[in-house]
């Protein structure tokens, strides 16, 4: 394994690679995410455990989706069970590993909440975990979305920690700090490319959104947004996490 500097014009690539692995078996892809966002609904309304149960499992349940993106690509026929298959292919010692990476990335979700509990009063952790449509005062004034803003910049560091350790470690056997320390170093050494990949898919989002939004408005559909608008989230989700794939392929070389 060996790190690729990449030019900006990769982030490009990447994000046309994933919306290509994820044509080469869409029905693949949305019934594994499908499973994907089920099981994370089950273990997160567990009682008193269950978010952060599903926090320590990220890691785990992202190499199960990147071996799926592997096996797709090599042609295999793949299951719906397959996205549990660190827990199932992988040594003991390799799943302790990952289950550490998931003890880590939980303190560091909570790092981040408390941050932004500190820096605006709460009042977007209040919104996200009860669950309720902001204010319109809130909304329209930009206060809300400017404390979206601010939560992306404070979780930045924990996804650059864990955009490639997940599978340093499990494919690599790389220990975790080390693992996140060089899935940081990549994700900076190919700051430019990750600038464009990001910005592509953002602007794709937007778009997405706002055809959408104008369509049902027209259509006087304004009722069904959330039926609309949940197959084609779980459409573009899916195809941003075989993009995941992508960019581990752009940034390091495979044996």
């Amino acid at each position: 394994m060996r790190l690729i500097k990449t030019p900006a014009k990769s982030g490009y690539v990447w994000f046309r690679q994933g919306i290509w692995l994820f044509s080469k078996s869409p029905l693949t892809f949305l019934t594994i995410f499908f499973t994907y966002f089920v099981s994370m609904l089950l273990v997160t309304h567990l009682p008193i455990v269950g978010s952060m149960l599903w926090l320590i499992l990220v890691p785990s349940l992202f190499v199960g989706f990147m071996s799926i993106c592997r096996d797709v690509i090599a042609g295999h026929h793949v299951l719906p069970l397959a996205l549990f298959t660190s827990f199932r292919v992988h040594r003991s010692d390799v799943i302790r590993q990952l289950f550490k990476l998931g003890l880590i990335y939980l303190g560091l979700i909570t790092a981040s909440l408390s941050i932004m509990s500190l820096i605006h009063g709460g009042s977007l952790i209040k919104t996200i975990v009860s669950e309720l449509k902001p204010n319109n005062d809130v909304s329209t004034s930009g206060i809300f979305l400017s404390h979206i803003a601010m939560g992306l910049i404070i979780h930045v560091p924990t996804m650059m920690l864990f955009w490639f350790a997940p599978l340093l470690t499990a494919w690599h056997r790389v220990p975790p700090i080390k693992a996140m320390f060089f899935s940081v170093v990549a994700c900076w050494y190919n700051r430019s490319a990750f600038l464009v990949y990001l910005a592509t898919w953002f602007m794709l989002v937007i778009a997405v959104s706002l055809m959408l939004g104008f369509v049902l408005n027209a259509c006087g559909l304004t009722n069904g947004v959330l039926t609309v608008l949940l197959p084609v989230s779980i459409i573009l989700w899916a195809m941003i996490y075989c993009s995941f794939y992508a960019t581990y392929r752009g940034c390091f070389t495979i044996e």
